[in-house]
């Protein structure tokens, strides 16, 4: 099983997927290969350090995450060898290229990536959006294997075909009260581990997130105090998806970007899956339309 994250930032991936992929490790062990991908350099996320001390903190403690995940981490670079700056992150062709290359490098079964806001009146934040613009835009390309030889001559050769993979959608918290989930996963039994991977982001949760004032966060005083305030988050997050209890979940949306899953697959290959509170409302419609296809082909 090969499992890929792609996020804008350093520490998206804690917040968002890190529960479910934990789960994972521990259920396959060595058949589990994870990577997570960070498309931004994370130079931004800092009040107090310069750009390039920012950069060099967060990198150190995504790899400092990975060593408690056993995941791997790569930053995402364009053609040009950058790694694309935070805060201004914008759909480009040099973007849809190194997206492309990195999923046809990796080869995922299934790819975890932000969702395309629907509301109008939802927050966003633009790395966040042009990541899952990026990644939905490029999706089709992914077996295409001269999209972008251009920009990647090495690539210029006989045309193999490459796995598309079930494109997931994970939770938003900049699009409060716009994420419509289709299934929770109960990580619960792994809380003690995402809290420890959260952790390793102190630059965020100690600094920069209480300083920024937007995620209802107050500053922790230890681990201990951490944990707290990260159940915190998730009670939050259930009210908003309309869970009474204080179980720590995480919620995914299924898309048609890539591979269209089956309800029976999902269940059979993502541990954790909470049927209690999981109606995949978006797979009954795709169902619906694969099913209208064959019988007008059938016709």
């Amino acid at each position: 099983m090969r499992i890929l994250f792609v996020h804008a930032h350093f520490d998206d991936y804690e917040f968002t997927a890190s529960g479910l992929f934990e789960l994972w490790r521990q259920k396959l062990g060595d058949d589990l290969n994870a990577r997570v991908l960070v498309c931004t350099d994370g130079r931004a996320g800092h009040h107090v350090h310069d750009p390039g001390k920012t950069t060099q903190v967060r990198m150190a403690e995504q790899r400092a995450s990975a060593r408690i995940g056993k995941y791997e981490f790569q930053s995402l670079y364009l053609p040009d060898g950058t790694i694309p700056r935070e805060a201004c992150l914008l759909v480009t062709r040099d973007l849809l290229a190194a997206l492309w290359k990195a999923i046809r490098d990796f080869e995922p079964d299934y790819l975890f990536c932000p969702p395309v806001p629907s509301d109008p009146f939802a927050g966003v934040h633009v790395d966040h959006i042009a990541v899952a613009e990026a990644v939905r835009k490029v999706a089709y390309m992914i077996n295409v294997p001269h999209a972008f030889v251009e920009e990647y001559p090495a690539m210029e050769g006989p045309a193999m075909p490459c796995k598309v993979p079930v494109i997931l959608n994970t939770y938003d918290g900049y699009m409060a009260g716009s994420n419509h989930p289709d299934f929770l996963v109960d990580v619960e039994e792994v809380f003690e581990a995402i809290a420890q991977m959260t952790w390793c982001h102190q630059s965020q949760i100690l600094e920069w997130l209480p300083w920024v004032g937007r995620h209802q966060m107050k500053t922790p005083r230890n681990f201990e105090a951490w944990k707290g305030e990260l159940r915190d988050r998730f009670i939050r997050q259930n009210r908003e998806l309309a869970c009474s209890d204080h179980r720590a979940r995480e919620a995914f949306m299924v898309t048609a970007w890539g591979e269209v899953p089956t309800r029976a697959q999902l269940l059979r290959d993502l541990p954790g899956i909470d049927q209690s509170c999981s109606a995949f409302p978006r797979l009954k419609v795709f169902e619906q339309a694969v099913a209208g296809s064959s019988q007008k082909e059938a016709s």
